[in-house]
């Protein structure tokens, strides 16, 4: 039986209060909950004060590069289908260098679980401005305060109509597990962005900022109904929904590809005289 002495116990390099803390802990709780054993789950993460997240538990992980995260972990999932993978970075890993690929992999639908930590503002490099800051957000870089208007990851995925998209609060940690333990179980591609307190760079999205604002979406909400999800996603400010979203039932990318339907290749016996006759065949 998995527990959560199985995931460890780690001295973290994040500053009190940090929003990260709670989100580990639901982590835990959900891959606890899904009795997911640490070899049978396998974390990719990027650059970050989110992306350490992952090195901070028991099992299998590969931290690659700012916002390349997502290419990494499709391919670990056409490597071995079996496995379940999660990413977990930040909001400027995944929606301003990482960007692109998070647009391809919505197209795509890869079985895979996105967490990504938003702050709105970027934690390890000191307080600049991430694609989610408000307008006029003010920091060290952008004295004048933020030009832009802030990037809506939940619009854009519903819009692109991914397989589950989800929001959480890192404040709400047993709804936060369970929007992870959701996002696991979909076949198919998660986005769970998880709003969460920055307390040393960010002192306007605090986490009673954020406490007054969320509500959970109604137990008749549809979350099959695009249109629906649409006006929903679009809904920010005063009040910010928090549940799931958005979801549809569309063949997830590696189902499409009948060589993994018998499960990794790596499992499988090598047919030698097969290979043989094919290596006979470049002479």
């Amino acid at each position: 039986m998995v527990t959560i002495d199985d995931y460890g116990k780690y001295e973290t390099a994040w500053c009190p209060g940090c929003g990260n803390f709670s989100i580990s802990e639901a982590v835990k709780k959900a891959l606890v909950e899904r009795q997911l054993a640490p070899h049978q789950v396998l974390f990719v993460s990027g650059i970050g004060q989110a992306a350490k997240a992952p090195h901070y538990l028991n099992t299998n992980l590969f931290n690659g590069l700012h916002g390349r995260s997502l290419p990494v972990a499709t391919g670990v999932k056409l490597a071995n289908p079996g496995l379940t993978v999660l990413v977990e970075s930040g909001d400027g890993c995944n929606y301003g260098e990482g960007g692109n690929h998070l647009l391809a992999v919505i197209r795509r639908n890869v079985d895979l679980t996105l967490l990504v930590h938003n702050n709105q503002v970027y934690g390890l490099t000191k307080g600049q401005a991430s694609p989610t800051s408000a307008g006029g957000f003010v920091t060290k870089a952008q004295p004048l305060g933020v030009p832009s208007e802030p990037f809506n990851p939940i619009a854009v995925a519903v819009a692109m109509r991914a397989g589950f998209v989800a929001r959480a609060f890192s404040g709400r940690i047993e709804h936060l597990s369970e929007m992870i333990q959701q996002g696991i179980a979909h076949r198919g591609f998660a986005l769970i962005d998880v709003l969460q307190p920055c307390v040393s760079f960010n002192k306007v999205n605090t986490f009673a900022w954020y406490d007054k604002r969320c509500y959970a979406l109604p137990h008749d909400y549809e979350p099959d109904d695009w249109e629906s999800a649409m006006k929903v996603a679009c809904e920010w400010g005063d009040k910010i929904p928090i549940g799931v979203i958005y979801r549809n039932n569309r063949p997830s990318f590696e189902s499409h590809f009948n060589v993994l339907k018998d499960g990794p290749l790596v499992s499988r016996k090598v047919d030698k005289t097969r290979l043989k006759d094919i290596m006979k065949a470049y002479g």
